[in-house]
């Protein structure tokens, strides 16, 4: 275990006292954003300039209520250069653009690279260029503690998908104590992992800022399937049967999921510290996997909804291709295994199957005793019924 862990720290307040003493420097309110444009935060300045109407106007507006920008807006104003500024750029009013007041960004540099903004409203005069220097020192400041929380984020990234990709055994054993390390007093809280997938890229930069997911601790890429990657989330909870803010980390990482392929969420269930860490990956993984293969379940599903997928999905891949079921689950037959499946769902019941299908009673019998002739089960027979159930579930995922 290495011995100089740092201990996670909460700069939340360091970011408000530095974003307000950046608006007495230059007597206007600042907001001080990520390189994603996402809130961090906002200091609110005392002046009657406020209070006009027209200093709150769309685009700012929508940034301080939402804490984030859109990517139109992003892409707008990074077309003024503010990714490569190394000084404040002004930025001039474009009512078109739902900017009705001219800005003045102050890049958030560290070592070279800008990894944020401090925005204020511009006026006329507008403020010094000795203001602007003052401030501009505040903002390396800025610079220094959001590079300190990155690299921490880096840190636990590793660590949490060392844990996720361990075999198990001692190795996971140590995993979970690094980890444990590093999040400090926060590891022994109710925690749940939410599983994403599938994730549209290997690098966890592409998601979404950790402080705009409800309770995140820590997020990684882990390998789903051959080829593509899933999206893990570490969150703290209030209590084992408050998952809310897990729900809404699963939400928002959905929305930034995108791709060609249509992605889920899975939530396992909520436990006390970290030392059962590996089992709720796999319980959201499942999950994920069920949202995906049955669309009432998703697109977030909570491992205590999916019924039997959380059998399911733990099967090997190649036991659950039964013979028996192999020919009916041909694409010329996916009409045949629908009614069967139906059919079962609805515990045999052939007028609720009947109904739910939109086809006649008389119709149901003929497909099923097709169904029969196709796969030699006897839909009589609860064994049987019970294969074919499963084999039509398993086939889904």
């Amino acid at each position: 275990m290495r011995e100089n862990a740092r201990v996670p720290s909460d700069h939340k307040g360091d970011y408000q006292e530095l974003v307000d003493e950046i608006s007495e420097l230059l007597g206007a309110p600042a907001t001080l954003e990520n390189r994603d444009f996402e809130l961090i935060a906002f200091g609110a300045y005392d002046s009657e300039d406020e209070l006009d109407a027209s200093a709150l106007d769309p685009v700012r507006t929508r940034s301080i209520l939402t804490r984030r920008s859109t990517a139109a807006v992003r892409a707008w104003f990074e077309g003024f250069g503010i990714t490569r500024a190394t000084g404040p750029v002004r930025i001039p009013p474009t009512p078109e653009a739902g900017v009705y007041r001219g800005r003045v960004c102050l890049p958030v540099r560290h070592r070279g690279v800008v990894i944020g903004y401090v925005w204020l409203l511009d006026g006329d005069p507008g403020p010094s260029d000795a203001q602007l220097a003052a401030a501009m020192e505040v903002a390396g400041r800025i610079g220094a503690l959001l590079a300190d929380e990155a690299q921490h984020g880096a840190d636990l990234t590793r660590e949490l998908r060392a844990v996720l990709t361990a075999e198990g055994g001692w190795q996971r054993d140590m995993a979970v104590a690094e980890l444990r390390t590093a999040l400090g007093a926060r590891a022994d809280a109710p925690h749940t992992v939410v599983c994403v997938a599938p994730w549209p890229s290997a690098d966890p930069d592409d998601a979404p800022s950790l402080r705009t997911l409800p309770g995140a601790e820590a997020l990684c890429t882990v390998p789903w399937g051959t080829t593509a990657q899933s999206l893990a989330l570490l969150v703290r909870l209030r209590s084992t049967d408050a998952p809310g803010p897990a729900a809404s980390a699963a939400g928002r990482l959905l929305e930034r999921a995108g791709g060609d392929r249509v992605a889920a969420a899975g939530i396992a269930a909520a436990r006390a510290g970290l030392s059962e860490l590996g089992t709720a990956w796999q319980e959201a993984s499942a999950s994920a996997r069920a949202a995906r293969a049955e669309s009432r379940l998703g697109p977030v599903a909570h491992w205590s909804s999916i019924g039997p997928y959380r059998l399911l999905a733990f099967l090997p891949p190649k036991t659950v291709h039964d013979p028996a079921v192999r020919p009916l689950l041909t694409p010329a037959h996916r009409e045949l295994a629908r009614t069967a499946e139906v059919y079962l769902d609805r515990a045999g019941q052939a007028g609720r199957a009947a109904a739910e299908l939109g086809i006649h009673r008389q119709t149901l019998y003929y497909r099923l005793a097709r169904v029969e002739q196709l796969t030699g089960l006897d839909l009589d027979d609860g064994e049987d019924r019970l294969l074919l159930h499963m084999a039509l579930k398993a086939h889904r995922l």
